[in-house]
């Protein structure tokens, strides 16, 4: 009789994740209560985190809350030799911060941390910087920041998709927030560092992996982090709150990530790689005299008489400790020496849109930037025109809303022509569209590219039909296969041309009588 085979032991099941959930501003556990359900059902396991709502609380305490949240786990996993199930640490909006503050401490007990439509704090950074609410900075006043009142729920992101009912209960539910909690800055001894990461980009809020990759492809550090550590993402249609507009595709993203699964970064490809060196200018383009006054460049034309002046003002948020700052990077030498081979002055600035409870200084800034350029006797004080590329289009709506008669032009590359929901910015100021009712007859000239991101394509959609209805001169140029950054990114023939005729149009109506 033949032995029996020997018995091969089952593979012991996965362990079933643990989801940490940590809340948003002024919100408590009960806003994960339909998510938890949903992730139970699913076969994980769901613990929201009650966050203090002591006047006295800071950003520690908020710590010591989910920290208290991992040491339940930890009795509740049984003797250390059980294998404990994994964690995963999610934190919404703010509370990424304390999320990101317990993982540091209890690197062993996280397997992963999802940022989930939150931002990237690094070692140091308050929660102020980063919460998209920049009003909230006029109102830190006392131990305690009152919650949104009604009609003013977008001071916390996109509501898309929130039912009628959810949207009353996080308003009637909404708890004042400790001041200090925003204000103590985050403390990482780097240990986190370790810890995998996912981002879920809420694209209805103004975020997605291709706005991410985007930025990765300008350079921005915190985006080059990500990769480094291959950071994995997922895009969610919702608003900036899918626990209550989404919980089920939410539920799925989350045990997905928990998988290790989603996108990792990838920097977007140049066109035209073979023929130029990464980062280069698009047109060649002869060096020129260049003097720096404070922040501002002059590139100077060749040239006896005064001579009109181009300033070029830079999007953002530009990091204040980023090298080289933008009017020494190659995308703005090479709008300043193509002016200045055309007889302009071409000027570049460095403005502090440092994050996005900025944009007054950088507005002022700007101002500043063109009374300097204004009083230089080598400029034409009656002829200047001011170009905005990217985020910097939002700086333009002071100047349209009253153009100066020396304002002969205004020129756009791939702008944004109002903020995205997830910036947080007041009403009233920094929205181009509601400003052109008094443009008056101030020339346009836009380049859009036609690989642009949906959320800024939507933007300029808006102010093109609004500067239509105005009546206002406007010229634009399509680039059908170009993307956000052509100039530095997509050196083609069509971009080549574009570039050559939006400085042409620009010159023009300096020169025009």
């Amino acid at each position: 009789m033949s032995p029996a085979p020997p018995s091969v032991p089952a593979p012991a099941p996965a362990a079933a994740p643990v989801f940490v959930l940590v809340p948003e501003l002024h919100t408590t556990a009960w806003v994960w209560d339909e998510l938890a359900v949903t992730l139970r059902e699913s076969g994980g396991h769901a613990h929201p985190v009650q966050l203090s709502p002591d006047p006295d609380a800071d950003l520690e305490t908020h710590i010591a809350d989910v920290l208290a949240a991992l040491e339940a786990l930890d009795a509740h996993d049984g003797p250390p030799a059980a294998p404990a199930h994994p964690v995963v640490l999610v934190g919404h909006g703010y509370g990424i911060h304390p999320a990101l503050g317990a993982a540091d401490r209890r690197p062993d007990r996280v397997a992963r941390v999802v940022h989930l439509d939150a931002g990237l704090p690094r070692d140091g950074d308050p929660p102020l910087a980063l919460v998209p609410d920049q009003s909230l900075r006029d109102r830190l006043t006392g131990d305690v920041l009152a919650p949104p009142a009604a009609g003013d729920l977008q001071r916390w992101g996109s509501q898309d998709g929130v039912p009628a009912a959810a949207a009353e209960r996080l308003l009637a539910r909404a708890v004042p927030q400790p001041v200090r909690t925003l204000t103590q800055p985050l403390r990482l001894t780097g240990a986190v560092d370790a810890v995998p990461s996912t981002g879920v980009l809420c694209t209805a809020n103004g975020t997605s992996i291709a706005l991410v990759e985007l930025l990765a492809g300008m350079g921005d550090p915190r985006i080059a982090t990500l990769i480094e550590r291959r950071a994995r993402l997922f895009d969610l249609a919702s608003g900036h709150w899918p626990m209550l507009s989404h919980p089920a595709e939410l539920a799925g993203v989350l045990l997905a990530a928990a998988a290790g699964e989603g996108r990792e970064l990838a920097v977007p490809e140049r066109r035209d790689a073979a023929s130029a060196p990464p980062g280069t200018f698009l047109l060649d383009v002869p060096e020129c005299p260049r003097e720096r006054v404070g922040r501002v460049d002059l590139h100077l034309p060749d040239a006896q008489e005064p001579r009109p002046a181009v300033v070029f003002v830079h999007g953002g948020p530009v990091p204040a400790d980023r090298r080289p700052t933008p009017r020494d990077t190659p995308l703005f030498l090479g709008h300043a020496r193509h002016a200045a081979s055309l007889g302009l002055v071409g000027v570049t600035l460095d403005h502090r849109l440092h994050d996005l409870s900025s944009f007054p200084t950088a507005a002022a800034d700007v101002a500043a930037a063109v009374d300097t350029v204004r009083a230089d006797p080598r400029v034409d004080a009656d002829r200047v025109a001011l170009w905005f590329l990217s985020a910097g289009g939002l700086l333009s709506a002071d100047w349209l809303a009253a153009p100066p008669p020396w304002l002969r032009c205004a020129a756009f590359s791939y702008p944004v022509l109002a903020p995205l929901p997830n910036w947080g910015l007041p009403a009233g100021r920094f929205r181009p569209a509601d400003a052109l009712g008094t443009a008056g007859a101030l020339p346009l000239v836009l380049t859009r590219p036609g690989l642009e991101l949906p959320e800024i394509a939507a933007t300029v959609d808006a102010f093109l039909a609004a500067a239509r209805r105005a009546s206002i001169p406007l010229e634009v140029l399509e680039l059908r296969l170009a993307q956000h950054g052509f100039e530095v990114l997509d050196h083609t023939g069509e971009t080549r041309a574009a570039a050559r005729r939006a400085m042409a149009s620009v010159r023009r109506h300096l020169l025009a009588d």
